[in-house]
């Protein structure tokens, strides 16, 4: 029998899976990449895991005036940022704004210093023509930069060693399609699992039941489950629309809160590189 772990008044507890369920194997639902931080997600039906996460994951990003990252708390807008992969690059389109297409920087590009959390990381600038188009979009002085290869952003050594990309902590985010449904059903309207963010979403599982995991393979790929996702305001903008509100933060704050922080999904680190493809198996290993 498999069990479910649950939050309930600031404490973990383990329950036995509902009978019945649970005796089909695990898939991978989707995978999405955010080659621009705070920008409107990429779906793929295949992705190839590197050290610092999936490949082209959050390499670009945007920063302020005094090099500290932006994101969709300080602009819900972002969410409207449509980014494609181009040769060397990517494209950029956003409502009222002409299609632009950035070049990644020349590998001995000049490097400034860029704040991101409590990480200060070397980053490339993607050029004044790329400052320019951000700037007006974002209607706030702001750059844009790009991680080179060299730049090399560590792991909190808390938690595990490696390297992670512009990602808030770590490189991969992963969800469940059971745990969402969880969620929806307490809430009048419910979300998409866009809020979230994620780059894999699993399904077949029994809801929170990825909260008990310590390592899976999906695929051939193995990850070590490192630390539950501490969820933040992001999770109110509408991904579509980019309108804030409420939810689903306050809904999850009733039954998903351990200590200060409100959890959904968990920060995966890969044991080594790979492809993953939508529809491989998903093997819970610990």
């Amino acid at each position: 029998m498999r069990y479910l772990i649950g939050f309930r008044e600031g404490k973990v507890q383990t329950l036995p899976a509902v009978s019945g369920q649970g005796e089909f194997p695990m898939r991978l639902h989707s995978i999405y990449i955010y080659p621009l931080k705070a920008a409107r997600r990429v779906p793929l039906a295949s992705a190839h895991v590197e050290e610092r996460g999936l490949r082209h994951d959050r390499r670009w990003m945007v920063i302020d005036a005094g090099g500290r990252f932006l994101s969709q708390r300080d602009v819900p807008g972002f969410a409207l940022v449509r980014v494609g992969l181009a040769s060397g690059g990517v494209s950029v389109e956003a409502p009222n704004m002409s299609r632009a297409v950035f070049r990644e920087p020349c590998p001995d590009a000049a490097t400034v210093p860029v704040q991101i959390w409590k990480d200060t990381v070397e980053a490339s600038s993607a050029g004044p023509e790329a400052e320019a188009w951000i700037t007006a979009y974002a209607g706030r002085p702001c750059r844009l930069v790009y991680m080179p290869d060299n730049s090399l952003r560590r792991l909190n050594p808390a938690f595990a060693s490696g390297i992670v990309s512009f990602a808030d902590g770590y490189p991969l985010l992963l969800t469940a399609q059971a745990s969402l449904t969880c969620l929806n059903s307490r809430m009048e309207t419910p979300v998409d699992m866009s809020r979230f963010r994620p780059n894999i979403v699993i399904a077949g599982s029994e809801p929170y039941e990825e909260d008990g995991w310590k390592r899976i393979c999906v695929g051939s790929v193995c990850f070590r489950v490192v630390k539950p996702c501490d969820r933040c305001v992001v999770t109110t903008v509408d991904q579509d629309t980019g309108a804030q509100g409420k939810e689903p933060l306050s809904t999850l704050g009733r039954y998903r809160k351990r200590g200060s922080g409100v959890y959904f999904g968990q920060n995966l680190v890969p044991e080594h590189q790979g492809a993953i493809r939508v529809g491989d198996r998903v093997e819970v290993l610990e």
